[in-house]
């Protein structure tokens, strides 16, 4: 399955699906390389793959290492069933609106343009 990956990426195939059907980058377009680029201390480089990673890929790390725990400690997997409440829909809704937002601004040239599928 790797090679397999390895190779659709080598030729260039888009992996997400919505760049598939639609020819144009996801709102989510970037995060990953973004990410990575964090990773290894490449900010300025993450930021221009998407500007939202410093905030998202904390969150999402920190969600993954939440639903670990709880596996764990509990053998659940779904851990967002006791992360309930007002703030956390919230939350998610002003992440959900800011990712729109900027996916929308970089059609229009902000941040870099487009991010390539």
């Amino acid at each position: 399955m790797a090679a397999l990956l390895g190779l659709l990426v080598a030729c260039g195939v888009p992996l997400c699906p919505f760049a598939i059907v639609t020819g144009h980058p996801c709102p989510g377009c970037g995060l990953t390389r973004a990410t990575l680029a964090l990773a290894h201390g490449h900010v300025a480089e993450a930021l221009r793959f998407h500007p939202l990673a410093p905030v998202m890929a904390p969150l999402v790390l920190a969600a993954i290492a939440y639903n670990a725990a709880i596996y764990v400690k509990d053998g659940r997997i779904a851990a967002t069933e006791s992360v309930q409440g007002v703030w956390v829909t919230r939350l998610g809704a002003a992440l959900a609106v800011l990712m729109v937002a900027v996916w929308v601004a970089r059609f229009l040239g902000a941040f870099g343009g487009p991010v390539p599928v």
